[in-house]
């Protein structure tokens, strides 16, 4: 087994060897990968990849005014507000 992997992908990594295409050393292992190591992700694993490589998720400037707000005092928070939406982030979970 591999210990460390050349891939830049953290996803990747935690693939095991034999389905990455490499050579494993556990007996009787059969290589289920292509020739040239091609890897066939989940969708799940495929939607994974691209939200850690898009940095469109953070909004830098949204995140300046927060600081700003805090470090200010003028940020008001409304803990039913943060309630409703956990609450409705469980709901969507359990459809």
């Amino acid at each position: 087994m591999k210990i460390n992997s050349t891939s830049s992908n953290p996803l990747l990594n935690a693939v095991p060897a034999n389905a990455r295409g490499e050579a494993s050393s556990h007996p009787g292992a059969t290589q289920t990968a292509g020739a040239r190591g091609d890897v066939d992700l989940s969708p799940a694993a495929r939607q994974l990849a691209a939200l850690q490589s898009s940095d469109a998720d953070i909004r830098t400037e949204r995140v300046q005014q927060i600081r700003d707000a805090l470090a200010s005092g003028d940020l008001r928070i409304d803990p039913s507000r943060i309630a409703d939406g956990l609450l409705a982030s469980v709901r969507d979970l359990l459809k």
